[in-house]
């Protein structure tokens, strides 16, 4: 198997919590966050693509809406459908069952326009699949119920030439992918904030079926003082 390079990125506060707060110091670390990832000048990680989960493209893309299908639609042919192998940057994301109601085929996270692309299994309508052709937006089929990440990595250093990607999370695909061996490198901003949220959402969230709660080790890289008072820490994770 191929696959790129691959580093969860995040900021969070010192108690874990991913949520937004209503403080300048959470703005800050998102900003810098921003800058380090994705900013054509600042940017440290030399990355051609970032994956999110399901719920936070919901959460910055689609809103929760539901796509227009047509359920008439002709037969699409069979496997992945790239519409744009040469793209500067790409927006990867997953869908299981073929919800997300994208309306455009590029998304300008960080400023950077990217071009979408999507992980489906086998299960996806061909009514969802022409739903995303129409739009020009491409597809890779990577599993048969969930989302098998060995055939997603592969298809996005084979097909779209991705050697470097982030992941944004959130939590469950974070801890997913680790837990899967799948990980080089995990990237935190530590912003000097907390809330002790109890309902927060977290850096890692271990859920069934896709990941188990497991004690795993990390090793540091670096550390680095930033601005407003935001740690840059860098680990690798520790191989089994």
């Amino acid at each position: 198997m191929n696959k790129p390079y691959v580093i969860i990125h995040t900021h969070t506060s010192i108690d874990g919590n991913l949520d937004i707060m209503d403080l300048q110091a959470f703005e800050e670390a998102s900003r810098q966050y921003q800058e380090l990832s994705l900013d054509p000048e600042k940017q440290q990680f030399e990355i051609q693509g970032y994956l999110n989960g399901k719920t936070t493209t919901e959460d910055n893309i689609t809103h929760y809406k539901r796509p227009e299908l047509d359920e008439n639609a002709a037969p699409v042919p069979e496997g992945d459908y790239v519409a744009d192998p040469d793209a500067p940057m790409y927006y990867l994301a997953m869908d299981t069952r073929g919800e997300l109601a994208f309306e455009e085929n590029t998304f300008g996270y960080g400023g950077v326009p990217s071009h979408i692309v999507v992980a489906l299994t086998e299960r996806v309508s061909n009514a969802y699949k022409d739903f995303l052709r129409k739009k020009k937006i491409s597809y890779i089929i990577a599993g048969k119920e969930q989302i098998d990440y060995d055939v997603m990595l592969d298809k996005f250093y084979n097909l779209f030439h991705i050697k470097r990607m982030m992941v944004g999370g959130g939590g469950t695909l974070n801890w997913s992918i680790v837990q899967n061996g799948l990980v080089d490198e995990v990237s935190v901003i530590l912003a000097p904030i907390a809330n002790a949220d109890p309902d927060g959402h977290r850096f890692f969230v271990a859920k069934d079926p896709y990941s188990s709660i497991e004690e795993t080790s990390f090793q540091l890289k670096s550390v680095q003082e930033l601005e407003h008072d935001t740690l840059w820490i860098r680990y690798s994770v520790k191989k089994k």
